[in-house]
């Protein structure tokens, strides 16, 4: 019988280690026979007062963690490394801007009601890091929504409006409240967390307790 796996998957779109964190858990997925995963891809602001224009990396992260501009570069060096063996693309330089994740969240929440969440988060992943665009840009969040099979109009209107706005809010406000302060955090079937870009066997190790669970659970 196949093992039923809800994952909660807190994070945000401009999080280098979100993007490591999703390749190394579907590495781990892969490995492990009879397992049926439903990712819920719930929303985190890095920045929430980041304004629409944003602000260049190296400004933001030394103004945020006091980093020097040699610390950044290196630290980008190997996230970026670190990315690349897991098959994705970053370009980000001392250049890049970091932007506000609101609507691209708002997007998110209705994607995951179309049954296109995940296409949709690899997308803006794709957008950000890769592209090196503007995810706060309308037009840049509607590309990425057609681009994976929802309807350009209906997020035009979305992103026009303030729909999902207080669902957003709310899920962000719950997380918070659970005592989620950094991400990726992962919660699986709403009972096991773990915290931050974790290693393909890390993540193995624990679905395969959890699905050792699972399968005791369910013997006769």
């Amino acid at each position: 019988m196949a093992k039923p796996l809800t994952i909660d998957f807190i994070s945000d779109v401009v999080c280098p280690w979100c993007v490591i964190g999703l390749r190394e858990l579907e590495t781990a997925l892969d490995r492990i026979d009879g397992v049926e995963a439903e990712f819920r891809f719930q929303p985190f602001e890095l920045n929430p007062a980041m304004p629409p224009e944003g602000q260049n990396i190296g400004e933001h992260i030394q103004e945020k963690y006091g980093s020097t501009p040699a610390q950044s570069a290196g630290t980008r060096t190997m996230i970026r490394d670190r990315a690349a063996a897991l098959g994705f693309t970053m370009n980000s330089s001392a250049a890049s801007r970091i932007y506000n994740t609101f609507d691209a969240h708002r997007l998110l929440h209705w994607a995951g009601e179309q049954g296109k969440q995940i296409e949709l988060k690899r997308a803006l992943f794709d957008a950000y890091f890769t592209e090196q665009s503007n995810v706060s840009d309308p037009e840049v969040l509607i590309s990425k929504a057609v681009a994976v099979g929802l309807d350009a109009d209906e997020a035009r209107a979305i992103l026009a409006s303030d729909r999902y706005a207080q669902h957003v809010r709310a899920a962000e406000s719950a997380w918070h409240t659970a005592g989620v302060s950094s991400v990726p955090t992962i919660v699986i079937n709403d009972k096991y967390l773990i915290s931050g870009g974790q290693p393909a066997e890390v993540f193995e190790r624990v679905l395969r307790k959890i699905t050792a669970e699972l399968a005791a659970a369910q013997a006769p």
